[in-house]
């Protein structure tokens, strides 16, 4: 049984207890903006008397997102999501703060030896041996009212997490692993920042058939396009995609006019923000000579295989799923000759470091 919570003071009174434990998850849209538009927040947890409670919690009301703030933030409070990443950026972005501390059930899953990337349906299926519907994953969840099956599918997608919390927790603890969960855990909470990527040029295909100002002006236009599309709330692709990002990279207009042909000669293109965009393609960065250069050559591609090959061989070792040590890009990232990623930082590190230091030195990091 579910409550429809429309009042943030009906949330707040039924808030006034804490439990040690809360299992959170939300329903968002995120098709025409940057960030995700929170539309609902599920909340589970064990009420005074030791029922359970599951609360539905109207995000689109004045003052439910303010509402949800002192639980969010409240240390004695275990928030239990499942693949809380963007979950705790539409979260961050709505109510001012992430939630902390945390416990993940997908990271939790991995460490654990169970599964790398478990969706919440297999992880139910597998540990609980309940089978859930998934007849709701893309809705519109920003309609009012919503209806009898979407609110019973956002109810279930709460209601499992306590229990997969105990199980996890005590294969961690036997594991000697949840000290990891929580360094994970952590960072996930910490890391919901709006910064963006330093180098986005790296994550495109095209970018190493550029020249060095080639690479420098796509950059440039990549950093502008994600500092736009992060202050009108738009997606980046709605404001410059990626070919014609590397297309003025590659074949730079001599001027502002110059510009704006090309742009006239282009369905779709941003028109209207021709002089932000030739400012962004001219203006040098500070920190652009910095910037590494796109892998290419066979002798990147060797070495990248070689810390790939070595991180699989400790991961068999710790008995952790492909992926849960370290994903290609936080190892592309050594190899860029960044110090150890965030990601990569901590325990990971401790079991890395010893056995790529040597295949680092030789790709000349």
């Amino acid at each position: 049984m579910h409550h429809w919570i429309s009042d943030p003071a009906d949330l707040a009174a039924r808030l006034a207890h804490r439990p040690a434990r809360v299992g959170l998850d939300t329903e968002f849209i995120r098709e025409r903006t940057y960030w995700p538009q929170l539309a609902l927040a599920q909340l589970a947890f064990d009420g005074p008397d030791g029922a359970p409670v599951v609360l539905l919690a109207d995000t689109l009301v004045p003052g439910m997102n303010a509402a949800l703030v002192p639980l969010l933030t409240d240390p004695e409070v275990l928030k239990v999501m499942h693949s809380a990443s963007e979950d705790v950026v539409a979260l961050k972005r709505a109510c001012g703060v992430a939630p902390a501390p945390l416990f993940d059930t997908q990271i939790a899953a991995g460490l654990a030896g169970i599964g790398a990337g478990m969706g919440y349906q297999k992880i139910v299926q597998e540990m609980l041996g309940v089978t859930l519907e998934k007849g709701e994953q893309r809705s519109d969840w920003l309609r009012r009212p919503l209806s009898d099956s979407q609110l019973h599918y956002a109810a279930q997608d709460v209601v499992h997490l306590d229990a997969l919390y105990r199980a996890l927790s005590e294969q961690l603890d036997a594991l000697g692993r949840r000290a990891w969960l929580d360094e994970d855990s952590a960072r996930l909470s910490q890391g919901a920042d709006e910064n963006g990527d330093r180098w986005p040029h790296l994550s495109l295909r095209a970018a190493q058939f550029l020249d060095t100002d080639g690479q420098h002006r796509l950059l440039r236009l990549l950093r502008w396009r994600d500092a736009y599309a992060r202050t009108s709330d738009r997606p980046r692709s709605w404001i410059l995609d990626n070919e014609l990002a590397t297309l003025l990279a590659r074949n730079p207009p001599i001027d502002r006019d110059g510009l704006k042909r090309q742009l006239d000669a282009i369905p779709k293109s941003p028109r209207s923000l021709v002089d932000a965009l030739w400012a962004a393609l001219v203006t040098p960065l500070p920190d652009e000579a910095e910037a590494p250069p796109p892998r290419s050559e066979e002798r990147d591609k060797a070495a990248l295989r070689r810390l790939q090959d070595t991180t699989a061989e400790i991961a068999r070792e710790l008995g952790l799923p492909d992926g849960v040590l370290a994903s290609r890009r936080w190892l592309e990232a050594l190899l860029d000759g960044h110090d150890w990623p965030g990601a990569l930082s901590g325990w990971r590190r401790q079991q890395l470091e010893a056995r790529l230091k040597p295949l680092l030195a030789a790709a000349g990091n």
